[in-house]
């Protein structure tokens, strides 16, 4: 689950201002020195900052890091804006985009380390829309990303390598991912909702599992339904192999046997062609990184 962010006022955070304190005191700076290091307070605070970052990680899977070069194709500039994103959604899937437009006009300030807002549909606004019969939230969510998959093989190239498995036995939503997204709709009420996201730099060259062990407090991996909508909507995202393509961290995939939901999806591009299929959560590929979304 999501975790709280503590500060510095926490018993935690008074631990670790303690500890600084403790180092200062024993620097022996006179007062020159003391002026000295207050005049160079950004590049203390930046240093300070690098330093938290790598020592408040989880050592847990650090062997499955590779080093990645592999960037974003130079065609995909960034997220479109966010009120044509939301037309797009409502257009594509024939939702209602009256509420997030009034999101949009008055969005929070984007999260550190997010890239930049993103208009996704509502799991279930699709199920309203699309197959009202059904009820059960897991069977949702797979028609969902079925919805996704046909549209986008309907406007591009599309091999999908887990035809016919997209269902609640094998494809689920990872419970940190499912949280994010209910806290979410709770203050998006309409059929698109509005995320902060980015799509795969910040982990490139990380397993899945080893990008869940590094993210901070209020980031969540980007699952199928997610990933799927903004490569709809965003196509200069995937557009040849030798780019950074995306692993679906916000969904697990059930292996089969004694596996267990062993496997990520991912989109990727090659041949010409989107493709989404699984791979090992341990798997480390410099071509790969996970996308993520980030609560305000």
């Amino acid at each position: 689950m999501l975790q709280t962010l503590i500060t510095s006022r926490d018993p935690k955070g008074l631990h670790a201002t303690g500890l600084f304190e403790a180092v200062y005191n024993k620097s022996k700076l006179d007062e020159a020195r003391a002026q000295w290091l207050n005049e160079r307070g950004g590049e203390l605070q930046d240093g300070i900052a690098k330093l938290i970052a790598e020592l408040s990680q989880s050592n847990h899977y650090a062997n499955e890091e590779v080093r990645s070069n592999y960037t974003y194709p130079k065609e995909y500039k960034g997220p479109k804006p966010i009120l044509d994103q939301v037309k797009a959604i409502a257009k594509i899937f024939d939702l209602d985009p009256s509420q997030a437009r009034g999101f949009a006009k008055n969005l929070p300030v984007l999260p550190d380390d997010a890239e930049g807002w993103f208009a996704i549909p509502s799991v279930d606004a699709l199920a309203k829309k699309h197959f009202p019969e059904v009820t059960d939230p897991a069977q949702k969510y797979c028609l969902a990303v079925q919805l996704v998959h046909a549209d986008l093989s309907s406007t591009r190239l599309f091999y999908n390598y887990r035809e016919g498995q997209i269902t609640p036995a094998q494809l689920r939503v990872h419970a940190r991912t499912a949280h994010a997204l209910d806290l979410i709709a709770e203050t998006q009420k309409g059929d698109i909702l509005i995320v902060a996201a980015q799509l795969g730099m910040r982990h490139r060259g990380k397993s899945t599992r080893r990008a869940h062990e590094v993210f901070v407090a209020n980031e969540f991996g980007l699952g199928s339904l997610a990933v799927g909508s903004i490569v709809r909507t965003h196509p200069q995202r995937l557009l040849r192999w030798d780019e950074l393509d995306m692993d679906c961290s916000g969904d697990e995939f059930f292996l089969g046997g004694d596996g267990g939901f062993s496997l990520a999806p991912y989109f990727s591009f090659n041949d010409g062609e989107v493709r989404f299929g699984t791979v090992w959560v341990g798997g480390a590929y410099e071509r790969f990184g996970s996308a993520s979304g980030f609560l305000s």
